[in-house]
């Protein structure tokens, strides 16, 4: 059973990390990995020198930041909602319901969200329309941007994130609830003296692989949503490798900003995990 998940990995993970050779080349395919000329860490340097790094950077960053904030409790909350309701039938109705959204590609949901909100015949513009209210944009807003797509991860991301802290819930003894009751506590105080303690682990597991990709945004999330209008503060590292690596053809630029990225997402975990093992948790390793 393990076995596709090796090769998964093997194939789209561990071979094409040989590729980031050409970050230290000015690469050509035709001259291919040997005849193309080394360059040292020329690109990096035009990397941290060129005008849209510290954009770039501020918008990926920011977008990570909101999602930890924002997004990353979401699932917390929701499993331990779900985890409070007695009727099973109607929580394994409402963890269908939360389920669905994350089966729908980036493009169907950001197309959801325009149809409700930016549209001349939108929900919303309709409901403004009705108040007097003239019709403005909100999709390609740079003030409402990055609120967008933090309620569009939340939306579509929250309720299969809840998969795995259900189940740590489930293996929470419920004796430990009964010896909480007997002392009287509240529903409010199990939770926050057994419930929580009972899935530290895994939350601060969670968290430091989240912040492993502290600079990484799906791809085509941010590259649905992003224009002319909002590039200040939409572009961020993985739009911006797709332009200039695949649009314009710079190929081992491109890769050193990748790179550069896996970089920083891998001292950002080791640093991570150094501080969860002096806290007492288990970490990564």
């Amino acid at each position: 059973m393990a076995i596709p998940g090796i090769l998964y990995f093997i194939i789209f993970k561990y071979l094409p990390m040989g590729g980031v050779i050409i970050a230290f080349q000015d690469f050509h395919p035709f001259s291919g990995f040997l005849g193309s000329k080394w360059v040292g860490l020329k690109h990096f340097e035009r990397l941290v020198t060129d005008m849209d790094f510290w954009m770039l950077l501020r918008n990926t960053l920011m977008l990570s930041v909101f999602q930890l904030v924002f997004a990353f409790p979401a699932p917390i909350i929701i499993a331990i909602m779900l985890n409070e309701i007695r009727k099973e039938a109607f929580k394994r109705s409402i963890q269908t319901i939360i389920y669905i959204p994350h089966f729908m590609s980036w493009v169907v949901v950001v197309s959801m969200f325009f149809i409700i909100f930016e549209s001349e015949r939108s929900l919303l513009q309709s409901l403004l329309s009705s108040y007097g209210v003239d019709n403005f944009t909100i999709m390609m807003s740079e003030k409402l941007f990055r609120p967008m797509y933090i309620l569009q991860v939340i939306w579509r991301d929250t309720g299969w994130g809840t998969i795995i802290y259900l189940a740590a819930l489930s293996a929470i003894s419920p004796e430990l609830y009964e010896a909480a009751r007997m002392d009287g506590a509240s529903r409010i105080r199990q939770i926050w003296h057994v419930t929580l303690p009972g899935i530290r682990s895994t939350i601060v597991i969670l968290f430091l692989l989240k912040l492993s990709d502290i600079l990484e945004t799906s791809f085509e999330h941010v590259y649905v949503l992003v224009n002319s209008l909002n590039r200040e503060v939409a572009e961020v590292f993985d739009t911006y490798v797709y332009r200039v690596g695949i649009e314009s053809g710079q190929l081992s630029y491109a890769t050193s900003v990748g790179l550069f990225k896996g970089l920083i997402g891998l001292l950002l975990v080791v640093m991570a995990n150094r501080i969860a093992k002096k806290l007492g948790e288990e970490g990564l390793y």
